[in-house]
């Protein structure tokens, strides 16, 4: 196939398209970096074009046209940014990708749009005070792609316009398909991590997901900060695994997947934050660190204090992931441990000049304490 994928060069579309031009397809891969996709670069089968989608005219009717399948994966998903420039979020995430789909509809071409587990927002038991036998009861969190609910937190919580913005388009692509039998397939992402998951802290200007903190911690010596004491719970995916599944739903056996919306996560990987920030130091401890080396300090922040007023978060989430299983045949391979442990070695290695810089300052300071 041709296929047009936009965001090529985030951290899924760099594995994504990976795994495409591995399969043989012809991949035009667009985002406004390619440094994610550098090993590629050159490929016979890749065309590379570095563009601000959000520039008014730049030949995206055209490459649709000329395309057998768009793959929209352009966002901000970032929770730094959602508080930080809720319209230029709003702006990205709805306005720019909906002209995608628009182009897409008018040339009777197949999309498949990422989405967010974030839509889901709140589980029930989040907002009814304990009112709720078996609060504990992953039934509860359990987000079902036809059926479930979504709760919100209210305006002034504007960290919700990512989440919203994402509704939106998808309550409109689906209207396309009522009104126009416009072809699309939504993807929710359930917090997937691996290799190129994101940029350490000190190289972006926002703030990285958690993964992403707690790892620049470990190689820092920072602390790993838990905001509102990271109760919160998420199922953790690992890149291969979502990958997999991204990939049946590009081929679409039999049509299986038109209009349809599909959780990409795994069920039973589902840790708390705080849990998270144990098992990574665990690890680093264990696998990474050099003797005599600290270990972070692990600490309680308030959400304000981490990202600004305006910011709330849901409390858990378990992908429903039936439909996949069901018309994909796809199961996730990959538990916790082991995804987290194979991206922190990612992280370790890519790194490592940093890794090594900690180390000598930490060797001067131990001298320095020695010679007084």
């Amino acid at each position: 196939m041709n296929i047009l994928c936009l965001g090529a060069a985030g951290f899924i579309g760099s594995h994504l398209t990976g795994r495409l031009l591995s399969e043989g397809h012809n991949v035009v891969a667009v985002d406004y970096y390619d440094d994610k996709i550098k090993e590629w670069i050159g490929h016979k089968q890749l065309t590379v074009i570095k563009q601000d989608i959000r520039e008014e005219t730049w030949g995206l009717s055209e490459l649709v046209q000329e395309s057998d399948l768009i793959i929209d994966l352009i966002a901000y998903a970032n929770p730094g940014l959602y508080v930080k420039i809720p319209l230029e979020v709003f702006r990205l995430n709805f306005t720019e990708n909906l002209k995608i789909a628009q182009i897409c509809q008018k040339f009777n071409k197949r999309l498949i749009q990422f989405s967010t587990c974030e839509v889901y927002g709140k589980t029930p038991t989040s907002i009814l005070n304990g009112h709720i036998l078996d609060p504990d009861n992953p039934s509860y969190a359990k987000f079902g792609e036809d059926t479930t609910n979504f709760i919100l937190g209210p305006v002034n919580k504007h960290r919700w316009i990512y989440a919203c913005a994402k509704q939106l388009l998808e309550r409109v692509l689906h209207a396309y398909g009522i009104e126009h039998e416009f072809n699309y397939t939504i993807i929710r992402p359930f917090n997937f991590i691996g290799p190129r998951i994101d940029y350490l802290l000190n190289e972006t200007d926002g703030v990285p997901r958690v993964f992403s903190f707690f790892m620049d911690a470990l190689l820092n010596g920072t602390q790993m900060k838990l905001v509102g004491g990271g109760h919160h719970r998420r199922c953790y995916t690992y890149i291969d695994d979502a990958i997999e599944a991204i990939y049946r739903i590009v081929m679409n056996p039999n049509g299986v997947c038109d209009r349809e919306i599909f959780n990409v996560g795994s069920p039973e990987n589902e840790i708390s934050i705080r849990d998270l920030a144990n098992t990574m130091r665990d690890i680093y401890s264990q696998e990474f660190r050099q003797d005599g080396i600290p270990l972070p300090e692990i600490v309680d922040v308030s959400p304000e204090e981490f990202y600004g007023k305006g910011y709330e978060d849901s409390d858990r989430r378990i992908p429903d992931i039936t439909k996949a299983q069901t018309l994909l045949g796809w199961e996730p391979k990959w538990d916790t441990v082991n995804t987290v442990k194979t991206t922190m070695s990612y992280y370790v290695h890519e790194y490592r000049d940093l890794y090594e810089d900690q180390l000598w300052k930490h060797d001067i300071f131990q001298k320095a304490l020695t010679s007084e």
